[in-house]
């Protein structure tokens, strides 16, 4: 169980795994919305085959909320079809650090709203579109704490240099998510 906002009662948390080209996916969220994605560290790059894998929940799909399902359609499409990510709703977010005002919060949604599908923004690009230019390492600390990686997508934030810099999934996972991204959008052009 998980407190969420101060002052609010506790949420049930429930989670599901799924298994997606980049690993299992560990989900949590309750009835109000997602708590959590947890990537898995890829020590090597997924090869073809399991790059076209469908994506398929393999654990905890008797007790699915409707937050988690909008999740898993969200995560299947952006793996399998990604030009219906923008026809679908993103699951609301119940993770008490997206629930306080805060410039992190500020950051992530900044990011989830407009930075599209196969683009990438530097750190500093990012402060300036957030409102501060000149928190780019806060917004480096914004990308560490994204409790919603890859739906909220700091995978796209990169250096000013056009190195990808550090991801939570690992530097491979990182590149492997630009990369999925830069692919689907020429196929897409």
């Amino acid at each position: 169980q998980v407190n969420s906002v101060e002052g609010e009662s506790q949420c049930k948390e429930k989670h599901i795994v799924l298994l997606s080209p980049v690993g299992k996916l560990k989900i949590f969220g309750c009835e109000t919305g997602l708590h959590e994605i947890k990537l898995p560290k890829l020590n090597v790059l997924p090869n073809e085959a399991e790059s076209s894998a469908a994506c398929e929940v393999c654990e905890g799909a008797e007790e699915m909320t409707e937050p988690l399902k909008q999740c898993m359609d969200w995560l299947r499409a952006y793996f399998c079809e990604p030009a219906r990510t923008d026809s679908l709703p993103v699951p609301a977010f119940h993770h008490p650090l997206l629930q306080r005002d805060s410039f992190t919060r500020q950051v992530l949604w900044t990011l989830l709203r407009d930075v599209k599908f196969g683009e990438a923004i530097s750190y500093k690009q990012l402060a300036d579109l957030a409102g501060n230019g000149r928190a780019a390492r806060a917004v480096g600390g914004a990308m560490r704490s994204n409790p919603i990686p890859i739906i909220i997508p700091c995978h796209r934030v990169i250096r000013s240099s056009g190195q990808s810099g550090n991801y939570g999934g690992g530097s491979l996972m990182k590149d492997w998510l630009l990369s999925h991204e830069k692919l689907q959008k020429e196929k897409l052009a």
